[in-house]
């Protein structure tokens, strides 16, 4: 029940269905998940190491505010760190983890990417960028990606409504995945960076 509580709210807080800065009521939460009090309690307590919440003594506990100076700070990180889960993935995956890729890069490709809703397009980037972590093998990186990941995704989502290049954003995957699952290591390094400087781009142009 905790993990399903932990991977709900973080979903509502990283898409905004929590704002930033909103207050968060556990007995609420606990009602709307149906869900007791503890895993929920359980849940923030991890947010709060995730940065996604904070919790203040006799005021409670909040959504952490967003601030674009978090964008260069997160972006810092993600350059260095993306390119070398990439390069690390096309070196060390496994077939079946090469296969998974392929057919992630094929599903991607497929996407209907003009008519979905962007958040939906998001939670596909989300899952994207998970299966990369996960195919570096190493879960100290997969753990400190995801966290910075979660974070650089909710920054977009504040400003979705004027991006205007959500679809092509994850359209750039394709290529990513195919250059891990073919162990083109150099390749697939160069599009990761690509791919998260291109990100911080966009954001600053509509900032």
């Amino acid at each position: 029940m905790a993990e399903r509580a932990y991977a709900a709210i973080r979903d509502r807080l990283i898409m905004l269905d929590i704002r930033p800065n909103a207050a968060i009521v556990e007995n609420e939460l606990a009602r709307d998940l149906g869900a007791g009090r503890t895993p929920v309690r359980e849940a923030l307590k991890r947010l709060e190491m995730d940065r996604l919440v904070v919790s203040y003594p006799r005021r409670g506990t909040f959504a952490t505010g967003v601030d674009i100076t978090d964008l260069a700070h997160i972006s810092e990180i993600r350059q260095v760190l993306e390119p070398l889960a990439a390069r690390r993935a096309a070196q060390v995956a496994n077939a079946a983890m090469r296969s998974e890729l392929r057919e992630l890069a094929d599903r991607t490709e497929r996407l209907d990417v003009a008519g979905i809703d962007r958040r939906e397009l998001m939670r596909w980037d989300l899952a994207v960028h998970r299966a990369i972590y996960r195919a570096t093998g190493n879960p100290h990186l997969r753990d400190v990606l995801v966290r910075h990941d979660d974070l650089a995704t909710r920054i977009f989502c504040l400003f979705l409504d004027r991006m205007p290049t959500v679809a092509q954003h994850v359209s750039e995957h394709v290529a990513l995945l195919r250059a891990i699952a073919d162990g083109e290591a150099d390749r697939a390094a160069e599009l990761a960076h690509d791919h998260v400087t291109g990100f911080e781009r966009a954001i600053r142009a509509v900032v």
